[in-house]
């Protein structure tokens, strides 16, 4: 069983930064894709960023260029380097690891005023 911990959210003024993070522990297949995704307020949740096993990172449209997903195998973290951060990027952030069962999070609420 895989738990997934998420930190590093809190409240920044926009064109601000931050840095959050995913450590994972219990059983953690190295080939596994990790991802971040977020749900504001009234809205479903979306795909933010995705980190492949073999370095592929993808973006949804609305952070490229702003946001930088990363991971650290030897660590089982994973990170999203926010910047120029806007109030619509106000969520909360969960990341996942997909798999025959995709595991959660429980989420960081990060607040751009």
């Amino acid at each position: 069983h895989v738990q997934l911990v998420e930190s590093g959210g809190g409240s920044v003024e926009a064109g601000g930064s931050l840095r959050i993070t995913c450590v994972a522990s219990g059983y953690i297949p190295g080939n596994r894709c990790m991802a971040w995704h977020r749900r504001s307020p009234g809205k479903r949740r979306e795909p933010v960023a995705s980190v492949d096993a073999d370095g592929t990172i993808k973006y949804a449209d609305s952070v490229k260029g702003r946001f930088t997903g990363s991971r650290d195998d030897a660590k089982n973290t994973v990170y999203l380097q926010m910047n120029s951060l806007k109030p619509e990027d106000s969520a909360v952030y969960y990341c996942v690891q997909y798999g025959g069962d995709n595991y959660w999070g429980q989420g960081t609420q990060v607040t751009v005023s």
